[in-house]
């Protein structure tokens, strides 16, 4: 069966599978290894026909399962592919209808406990509970380890090959890439499997285009001069002096004849699709003006290691680090406007040309695509250009930072972050503008006297103004506590009793408060040190801003919130949790500035402009739970970035106040939530644009399983 990017539907209401546990197989044999595809079931409800992603199993070259009790009223299931690729091409579609005694022997096998507590569960009246734990009882043990991963998801079988050759051939239309490289004494060993890899690409329509920067090593010009007699596709030039990484990059531009470029080290490698997927984006989208790619590491004997899963355009992670790196394609007539590559910026010219490079993109007109197409080379002695330049590198990192602040005009100042990182030290307005901080809260006077002592006398911040909103506090102590604050010409406190509605109590607080800033912050919350608001009230004030979080870990250390990631456990989780306090993340994503999807609404700033022009939080059908996403959501819908930082840190009693979803009326309350989030937001929960689709998202903790 042949399907476009629209994917298939199935029409199944007269099936009678609503309710029932089914298990759903199928084979998409469009894409083999690399194909990733999106299970949704369609279910008619009050507004409409709405979508619930069903998470398959896969397990490598196309293959993929489902396992689940299907949602009542089921009308349909969709198959669609992911990420823009084209059609699929279905094989082997099946749905089984389980029977529940069998289920439930299967799952006792394989997790007898999770089954016990299923069949507890059922028997005291709790289905949904039943079937969760059911659901979890039957997945089989997952695949571990990255050798496991890429035996089953990035390695091209024959019939990959022959499809992807068979795929080219039909194409009237494919770019010419010029792969650039500069050479400068490599091991003669190391060049010659990189210009073999380059040979090897499945797309034909390619040119390398070589600079030899001056090599001493007489091996080396004879190797490039036999590989431009074998491949007229190959193009050298020899340099009459060194002129280091950025003047030979250079030369080997002025050879480019390709619309595109793509960047390439002497010693590095690219697997036989590289070109191809690269080819394929650009005529699915002719205007993209850069493409990026995930990569790895190979040693000496080619063993690959430490993959780079990537997030998707995320220019405030670019201030602080070259998270693009390998592969990285640009238009040739971008790179040329720019000016090339710069001397003087060794070690970091390609974070350098990227900087200048994003004065001038459209987010629009950049793609990353969640392939591994590079295999970055990191043997000792393998006479890289980032060996010999590795010293420099930190300082020429902080001085292409320092320039793009000069360019801007922008008042801000760069620092040495953690770990080497740049840190873009924003400066507040003159003056600076009021933080009108919202607190909802009731009783617990220890927890609100901590955090509003930390506001009110360990907070540097010059204009401060706090609305604590009480839910009805009957403690003595609590009302104590409160009619004496309300004393302080900086706070005031707002009388709201009834039910619960985080949503409703912020809303009323931000009504009320007179700032153009507002933080809205859990009454659990403990400063940690002087800065933080500064650090949050000087990103939130940015135009193009919409929402700012900050960096918040539990009282032994470790971490509770490092943005959120979307999808994770259903709906979102946070990233990173349970981290220790000295562990810098994936690539070092905890201790850098980024844009996230999301923030905890713990502790989330916007500008009131921005709060209002939104909707302001849902109190009607997210009272309580994913309030906070479902904001940030919005902000991001209408144009607005979500950035998290790490600057601004603090210790968080999480839900100490407001308890554990633990009544039947709670978890059902819960429940819609849940529902209004998946009918709301359901293709964003499934594709979170700064977490890989390679990732799982069991918990956002950038692993493979």
């Amino acid at each position: 069966m042949e399907f476009g990017v629209e994917g298939l539907r199935l029409d199944v209401a007269d099936l009678g599978l609503g309710g029932r546990w089914v298990s759903i197989a199928f084979k998409d044999e469009n894409h083999g290894a690399f194909s990733r595809v999106e299970l949704t079931a369609i279910v008619d409800g009050p507004e409409g026909p709405q979508g619930t992603s069903l998470s398959e199993r896969a397990f490598g070259h196309g293959r993929f399962t489902w396992l689940g009790r299907l949602p009542a009223g089921i009308t349909a299931l969709t198959l669609t592919p992911m990420l823009g690729e084209a059609g699929l091409s279905i094989a082997a579609f099946t749905v089984t209808v389980q029977s529940r005694a069998a289920l439930v022997g299967r799952a006792a096998l394989r997790r007898p406990v999770l089954t016990a507590q299923a069949l507890f569960w059922r028997a005291v009246g709790k289905r949904v509970r039943s079937q969760h734990r059911l659901a979890r009882a039957l997945v089989p043990p997952g695949l571990t380890g990255y050798d496991t991963w890429v035996r089953h998801f990035d390695s091209l079988s024959e019939s990959d090959r022959a499809r992807i050759t068979a795929e080219v051939a039909q194409w009237h239309d494919g770019p010419l890439i010029s792969v650039v490289m500069p050479v400068y004494n490599p091991g003669p060993a190391v060049l010659e499997e990189a210009l073999r890899s380059v040979r090897a690409q499945l797309y034909p329509h390619w040119e390398l285009c070589i600079a030899d920067d001056a090599s001493t090593d007489p091996a080396v010009p004879r190797l490039l001069a036999r590989a431009a007699v074998e491949d007229p596709r190959i193009r050298v030039e020899r340099r009459a002096e060194n002129g280091h990484i950025a003047a030979a990059t250079n030369t080997a531009l002025g050879l480019a004849r390709g619309a595109y470029v793509a960047f390439m080290d002497h010693d590095d490698v690219l697997p036989p699709h590289a070109l191809y997927e690269v080819a394929k984006a650009i005529r699915r989208e002719p205007d993209l003006d850069l493409i990026y790619s995930d990569e790895d590491k190979i040693d000496a004997e080619g063993r690959r290691f430490e993959p780079h899963f990537k997030g998707d355009w995320n220019p405030e992670l670019l201030y602080g680090q070259n998270y693009l790196n390998h592969l990285t394609v640009v238009r040739r007539s971008l790179v040329e406007a720019v000016g090339g590559l710069r001397p003087g910026f060794e070690g970091s010219q390609d974070h350098d040309l990227l900087l200048r490079l994003s004065d001038r993109l459209d987010p629009a007109r950049v793609r990353h695509l969640p392939v591994i197409l590079y295999h970055w080379r990191t043997a000792i002695g393998s006479g890289t250009f980032s060996d010999a330049f590795l010293e420099r590198a930190e300082a020429a990192r902080l001085r292409a930072l320092e320039e793009l602040v000069a360019r801007r005009g922008w008042p801000h100042r760069v620092e040495r972050g953690p770990l080497g990182f740049n840190r873009l030290v924003r400066a507040l307005p003159e003056p600076a503008p009021r933080v009108s901080v919202v607190i909802p809260t009731k009783d617990r006077a220890d927890l609100l006297r901590v955090v509003l002592d930390g506001l009110l006398s360990k907070t540097v911040y010059p204009d401060i103004e706090v609305v604590v909103v009480d839910n009805g506090s009957t403690e003595p102590a609590a009302q104590a506590l409160l009619a004496q604050v309300a004393t302080d010409a900086r706070v005031r406190v707002l009388s709201r009793p009834g039910p619960f509605n985080f949503s409703g109590l912020s809303n009323d607080g931000a009504a009320a408060a007179t700032g153009p800033l507002l933080l809205f912050l859990n009454n659990d919350i403990a400063v940690r040190e002087p800065g933080w608001l500064t650090e949050m009230a000087s990103i939130a004030v940015e135009p193009r801003v919409g929402a700012v979080g900050a960096k918040l870990s539990y009282p032994d250390g470790t971490l509770q919130h490092g943005g959120v990631v979307l999808g994770v456990g259903g709906v979102a989780g946070h990233s990173h949790p349970d981290i220790g306090p000295d562990d810098p993340g994936y690539f070092g994503r905890m201790v850098i500035a980024q844009e996230v999807s999301a923030v905890t609404g713990a502790c989330l700033m916007m500008r009131r402009e921005v709060f209002e022009a939104v909707g302001r939080f849902d109190a009607e059908r997210l009272a309580v739970a994913f309030n906070d996403i479902d904001l940030c959501l919005r902000v991001r819908k209408a144009g607005y970035s979500v950035i998290w930082t790490p600057h601004a840190a603090l210790t968080h009693h999480e839900s100490k106040s407001r308890g554990k979803e633990d009544t039947p009326e709670k978890r059902a309350r819960f429940e819609a939530e849940v529902a209004t989030m998946t009918e709301r937001w359901g293709p964003e929960l499934r594709n979170d644009p700064y977490y890989n689709p390679n990732l799982a998202r069991a918990k956002a903790l950038f692993r493979l399983w």
